[in-house]
C-alpha cells in the first residue's frame, strides 16, 4: 500500500501514519513546517501550500513513479492561534481571521485535491479530507464559532462538486469528509474542559477508527460524510 498524508506533522496525521505504517509499501508525508519525530523510511517533502507549491510536490510525486496509490489523507486545518480566536459572538467575528481559517480549511485541501486529480485518474483510492461535524448546517444548534463553521462547510462542499467531477474522470476513486471527533490535540486543548472523559479521544484511537471505515468504504461516486463510529453526518 502506498499513501500520501499532507499536513503530516499535525497530530492526527502522525497518529495515522503510525497506524499505516506496518501495511504500508511506501508512505510520502507533506508538511508546511520541518519534520520532527518521523521515521527515516518515511518520505518527507516541505511544501508551503502554494497553488505552484502543490503542483510543484504533485510532480515530485508522479517521478518516483509508484506502482499504485492506494490512500491520500488530507490532514491542513486550522480553528485557532495565536492570533486567530474562535468567534462566541457575531461582533467577534474578523475578516482577517476568517479569510485565514477559509485558506487554511477549504481552499487549500481542494487545492490538493485538484493537482492529485492527473495522479489518481487511474488509481484505486481512497481520499480522506479531514473536516468536522461543526460543518454541518442542520447540526448546527449551538452558534458561534462563524468562520471556523463557514470555512468547514465550504469544505463540504467543494469536496461534494469534486466527487462529482472525480466520478467521472476519475471512476477509481473514493473521497471521505471525515469527523474525527474531539481529538487530544492543542487545536481543541482549549475546549476540552467540559468533554467527558471517554469523547476525548487519542490520535491512536482516531487513526484505527479511520482505518475501519476506510476498508469498509465503497467506490461509489459519492462524497461520504462520516463521523469516527462511520456514521453519516447531516449536511
Amino acid at each position: 500500500m502506498n499513501s500520501i498524508i499532507i499536513g503530516a506533522n499535525s497530530v492526527i496525521a502522525q497518529g495515522i501514519i503510525k497506524q499505516i505504517t506496518p501495511k504500508s509499501e511506501s508512505i510520502i508525508a507533506i508538511s508546511s513546517q520541518p519534520f520532527s519525530n518521523i521515521q527515516d523510511t518515511i518520505q518527507t517533502i516541505l511544501c508551503n501550500y502554494s497553488s505552484d507549491s502543490i503542483s510543484h510536490v504533485v510532480n515530485k510525486i508522479k517521478r518516483l513513479n509508484l506502482t499504485s496509490i492506494d490512500r491520500v489523507y488530507i490532514c491542513n486545518g486550522v480553528l485557532h492561534n495565536e492570533t486567530i480566536k474562535v468567534e462566541k459572538r457575531i461582533e467577534d467575528i474578523n475578516p482577517e481571521a476568517f479569510m485565514a481559517l477559509m485558506n487554511s480549511n477549504a481552499l487549500t485541501p481542494i487545492l490538493w485535491v485538484k493537482a492529485l486529480l492527473p495522479l489518481l485518474r487511474h488509481q484505486q483510492c481512497t481520499v480522506t479530507v479531514l473536516s468536522a461535524r461543526v460543518g454541518s448546517i442542520n447540526d448546527n444548534h449551538l452558534g458561534g464559532w462563524y468562520s471556523y463553521r463557514a470555512s468547514k462547510a465550504a469544505l463540504n462542499m467543494l469536496l461534494k462538486s469534486a466527487s462529482i467531477e472525480y466520478a467521472k474522470r476519475a471512476k477509481g476513486v473514493k473521497i471521505l469528509a471525515f469527523h474525527p471527533g474531539t481529538t487530544n490535540t492543542p487545536l481543541s486543548e482549549p475546549f476540552q474542559k467540559n468533554i467527558p472523559e471517554d469523547k476525548l479521544f487519542t490520535p491512536k484511537f482516531v487513526a484505527l477508527q479511520l482505518e475501519k471505515i476506510i476498508c469498509r468504504l465503497k467506490t461509489d461516486g459519492q462524497l461520504s460524510f462520516l463521523d469516527w463510529q462511520g456514521q453519516d453526518i447531516s449536511w
